[in-house]
């Protein structure tokens, strides 16, 4: 069943779908009037903005459903491919560009009407925006890669569409027409570089690339919540799929608890996290019973079969939790 988040992001990524559809018009009709290689380049990047807005619709409905046999952790990845398909099209289209704007130079044509052109655009752009806000700000909220790149484009577009208003206001003005071409190649860089860092990122997803911002604030969490059982934590993974974590580690807790008890203790953990990164969040959380070795950096107060006395707590890290081993005070114990 979906989660509340999920269905939160389906409904947002339908609006960024149609939306997309209705500005692509408009930017079309915008370049009619004009004949502007800067605005074409803008109404290009919006097919690959309506081209990935309904495949995005569609992995975000694949990432929503519930795991089967032949997916035992679920669909989430979809939303890498969809990232990657769109990163994909920003590229080809930032190519196509590059080539009408060279060929503009070359064989120059009068531009008309230029006003219409920019109220037109101008408009897109607002819309654009403020969509694309929605997005980030709902992709993060439910840790959507799907969602929060469609935002990101739709930002980007934001920006590449006000440097078109900006290079016809100088045309307008100069009646200096090769500047709409050389305004279309520079905004050719910036969609190559968008497309760089889409794929960049929806590869990393695929391939299961940790996150270390991620990892970073997660265990600073939970060493700063740390409990006085939690003797260690080590061999510790999360990976991503789609809006959900999976998080692998080992927890050492004293060796005398009984599988209750260590329950229990794994059991903070998780609501410790959950607390913090939603429900969406899956744990794969083995105990470990401590070593004598351990004593020395265990804090836990009346311990009646403590071997040495307490030197100090280990602060957990990035180096040593992600490490698959037990945590000691001394080299060589």
């Amino acid at each position: 069943m979906a989660t509340k988040g999920s269905r939160q992001n389906i409904k947002i990524q339908k609006w960024v779908a149609v939306v997309s559809l209705l500005l692509l018009i408009v930017k079309f009709i915008a370049y009619f009037f004009t004949h502007s290689v800067a605005i074409l380049t803008d109404a290009l990047e919006s097919i690959a903005n309506v081209v990935a807005g309904f495949i995005g619709l569609y992995s975000l409905y694949l990432a929503a459903q519930p795991r089967d046999a032949n997916h035992p952790y679920g669909h989430g990845k979809a939303e890498f491919l969809s990232a990657a398909i769109e990163g994909t099209l920003i590229g080809v289209a930032g190519l196509v560009v590059l080539y009408k704007a060279i060929d503009q130079l070359i064989h120059p044509m009068v531009l008309a009407q230029l006003d219409l052109g920019m109220l037109l655009i101008g408009a897109t752009a607002v819309v654009n925006y403020a969509l694309g806000s929605i997005c980030v700000a709902a992709g993060k909220k439910n840790r959507s890669i799907a969602l929060e790149v469609s935002g990101r484009h739709l930002r980007t577009d934001t920006y590449s569409t006000i440097a078109v208003i900006a290079g016809l206001a100088l045309v307008f003005f100069t009646k200096i027409h090769w500047i709409d071409a050389v305004v279309a190649i520079l905004l050719t860089f910036l969609l190559l570089r968008t497309s760089y860092s889409i794929l960049r990122r929806s590869i990393a997803g695929i391939m299961d690339e940790a996150d270390e911002q991620l990892l970073l604030e997660m265990i600073a969490y939970i060493n700063k919540n740390r409990r006085e059982n939690w003797i260690d934590l080590h061999n510790f993974r999360v990976i991503k799929y789609g809006s959900v974590l999976h998080i692998d580690c080992h927890l050492t807790v004293p060796w005398y608890l009984n599988v209750t008890e260590a329950h229990q203790e794994v059991d903070q953990l998780a609501a410790l996290i959950r607390d913090q990164y939603g429900q969406s969040v899956e744990f794969f959380i083995h105990s470990d019973g401590c070593k004598p070795f351990q004593c020395a950096l265990c804090s836990k107060a009346h311990c009646s079969v403590r071997q040495s006395p307490f030197e100090k707590t280990i602060p957990w890290t990035l180096d040593n939790v992600l490490q698959n081993q037990r945590h000691r005070l001394h080299k060589g114990s």
